[in-house]
């Protein structure tokens, strides 16, 4: 894969911001998976339209995989890493947009474009959806600068990327992620109005 043109890579603090709100939502994706809100067919579709956006190597590999195991074809998994949605469930459809939406907004996506997930899906559904997206969101900002890092040593570095940059990741991993863990605790904790913050 090319990554020459590819997507600008998330700065240290956008990737601290990701890991919190990946952690502010956790429990509202494990519960919608737990009580089938959401199929992993329908998180799969969610998860690879983020990662197209992300342009992640790393998760493309992964959940190619994981999207094969759950059931659909070759032809739908290429089709969305490549952008194209034709084959999403007319249901589905607003959802992984709204995915797209939100990679595209680099985590900060509009209200509106929530509230209309929020109308077509119901709060809880919607709340599984978000917390679906905010993972593999955490799972790209860690895995583009992961795999650049592994793959500069196999000769085939990231032109979007720096090792000082690929460096400072995955030292910052050790640190963000307790960090984040604990700091999304304490605000659900303290929340009187348990919605998830967009932006």
């Amino acid at each position: 894969m090319d990554h020459s043109k590819g997507r600008k890579l998330y700065t240290p603090i956008e990737v601290y911001d990701i890991t919190y709100k990946a952690f502010l939502t956790v429990r509202k994706f494990g519960r919608g998976r737990k009580e089938k809100f959401i199929s992993t067919q329908f998180v799969e579709r969610i998860m690879l339209a983020v990662t197209e956006v992300n342009d992640c190597p790393l998760c493309s590999y992964g959940h190619t995989k994981m999207s094969l195991e759950a059931g659909m074809t070759s032809t739908e998994i290429e089709n969305m890493l490549s952008g194209q949605h034709s084959d999403v469930p007319t249901r589905e459809l607003p959802a992984v947009m709204f995915a797209q939406h939100y990679a595209e907004y680099r985590g900060r996506p509009t209200k509106e474009a929530y509230n209309q997930i929020v109308k077509l899906y119901g709060r809880e559904k919607a709340q599984a959806i978000l917390g679906a997206i905010r993972m593999i969101m955490l799972g790209n900002a860690y895995g583009i600068p992961w795999g650049s890092f592994i793959n500069r040593f196999k000769g085939k570095p990231d032109p979007r990327s720096s090792i000082l940059y690929e460096l400072a990741i995955v030292i910052s991993t050790f640190f963000f992620i307790p960090v984040a863990l604990v700091h999304a605790l304490l605000v659900n904790l303290y929340r009187k109005n348990n919605y998830p913050q967009i932006t």
